[in-house]
C-alpha cells in the first residue's frame, strides 16, 4: 500500500505528493515528488538511510541562508544535488504575529509578498523539479508555508484541482502539535504569542491562489507569464510526473 506520510525520528511533516488526479485523467506518480519539514533535522543514521532508500537525489532548501547556517542543512550523501532556493524575501516571526489579526488573511499576504518577491527562485525551483531524473523533495523550516506554497503551484502545473490542492495544504495540521513544540523546545525563554502558530488551514492556501487569480488572471497566468516557464518545460514536468 502507498502510503503519503512517510516516518522519520525527527521530521514529522514529510510527505509524497503522489496519488493525486490531474484534469486530464492521469495520475499523480508516487514516490517522485516529496515535500517536508527542514532536512537539517536529519541526524540519526537511520533518517538518512530512510532519505537515501527512497531514491531522493534531488533536494532543495527553501529556507533563507541564515536558516540553514543557524539549523543546518541535509547531510550530503554520494549522488545528492542539493539546491538553496530561498524564495522568501521578507522574514517575518510567526510567534510574534499579532493575535488580534485576522490570521488567515495574514498568512495568505505574506504568501502574495513571496510570490512577486520570489519569483526568480520559485522558476529555479519548478525548473529543477522538471529536470531531476530521480525523486526530489522539496523542503522550508517546517514545511508548511514556503513548501506549501510550492506544492501549490507544482499541482496547479499537473492540473490537480484546487479542491485536492487545499486538503494537500491542510494535512500540515497533522504535525501542528510536534511544530509547536519545537518551537517551545528551541525558544524555552519565549512566549508563544500567536495562537495559529503551525497551523495550515484550507483558508490559507485559498486565499492565496484566489489572490493569484485576481492579479495575474489566472494561476496559470503567472505560472507562465510572471514566473515565465515555457510550455516545452511544463510539458515535461507534466510527462515526468503524471502516469500516462
Amino acid at each position: 500500500m502507498t502510503t503519503r506520510h512517510l516516518t522519520f525520528e525527527a521530521l514529522h511533516n514529510f510527505r509524497d505528493l503522489g496519488g493525486y488526479r490531474a484534469a486530464d485523467g492521469r495520475t499523480v506518480r508516487w514516490g517522485l515528488l516529496h515535500r517536508s519539514d527542514s532536512l537539517g533535522k536529519l541526524t540519526s543514521p537511520a533518517d538518512l538511510d530512510r532519505l537515501q532508500a527512497l531514491g531522493v537525489r534531488t533536494v532543495i532548501d527553501l529556507r533563507y541562508d541564515w536558516e540553514i547556517a543557524a539549523k543546518g542543512r541535509v547531510p550530503a550523501y554520494d549522488g545528492l544535488e542539493y539546491h538553496n532556493l530561498s524564495i522568501e524575501h521578507r522574514p517575518y516571526d510567526q510567534a510574534e504575529i499579532d493575535p488580534e489579526l485576522d490570521p488567515w488573511r495574514y498568512l495568505a499576504d505574506r504568501f502574495a509578498e513571496v510570490a512577486e518577491d520570489g519569483v526568480k527562485e520559485i522558476r529555479q525551483a519548478l525548473e529543477v523539479i522538471a529536470d531531476a531524473e530521480a525523486p526530489v523533495v522539496f523542503h522550508c523550516a517546517s514545511g508548511k508555508d514556503r513548501t506549501g506554497l510550492i506544492a501549490a503551484l507544482l499541482l496547479t502545473l499537473l492540473g490537480v484541482a484546487e479542491d485536492d490542492i487545499a486538503a494537500d495544504f491542510a494535512l500540515t495540521e497533522l504535525a501542528t502539535p510536534h511544530l509547536i513544540a519545537e518551537w517551545r523546545a528551541a525558544h524555552p525563554d519565549r512566549t508563544l504569542r500567536w495562537p495559529g502558530y503551525g497551523r495550515a488551514p484550507e483558508t490559507v492556501i485559498r486565499l492565496a491562489l484566489a489572490d493569484l487569480a485576481t492579479r495575474h488572471g489566472s494561476v496559470e497566468a503567472y505560472l507562465t507569464g510572471t514566473l515565465g516557464l515555457d510550455r516545452a518545460r511544463i510539458d515535461a514536468l507534466r510527462t515526468r510526473l503524471l502516469t500516462d
